[in-house]
């Protein structure tokens, strides 16, 4: 059987050069792709604000979900990728701040860089219907 996949573009560039969308549906189940704190063209918001960025992505991230028909309280899963491990409570604020009251299961991994070196976090989420 085949499963029906609906995709969502932000378009930022590197959806493109990548060949990704920035959230798929399969069935019931929505992944969206890493994403970061920037605007649709792909601009880094917040040079050196962790919170700030973590803030933007998480809206970025509810952006694509609105599309599908969803919201962040359908999200079961991040997981989230730090630049600067060392900064990790400015993200879990900003994380708890939209999922305090949700409670997805969460992954928050420190990485030594990002594809922009102005990017500090990224996000991804799984949600369901």
């Amino acid at each position: 059987m085949k499963v029906k996949r609906n995709k969502i573009f932000s378009g930022t560039p590197w959806e493109p050069l990548a060949g990704y969308a920035r959230a798929v549906q399969a069935g019931d189940v929505v992944y969206v792709s890493g994403t970061t704190g920037t605007d649709p063209s792909g601009k880094v918001l917040s040079p050196g604000d962790v919170y700030a960025q973590t803030t933007q992505a998480i809206r970025n991230i509810e952006n694509a979900l609105k599309r599908l028909g969803l919201g962040l309280e359908h999200v079961v899963q991040t997981r989230i990728y730090l630049t600067q491990i060392d900064r990790w409570q400015e993200v879990a604020k900003a994380h708890a701040e939209f999922f305090g009251q949700i409670h997805p299961a969460t992954s928050l991994v420190g990485v030594a860089r990002l594809v922009d070196p102005e990017m500090l976090v990224e996000i991804e989420a799984t949600a369901v219907y």
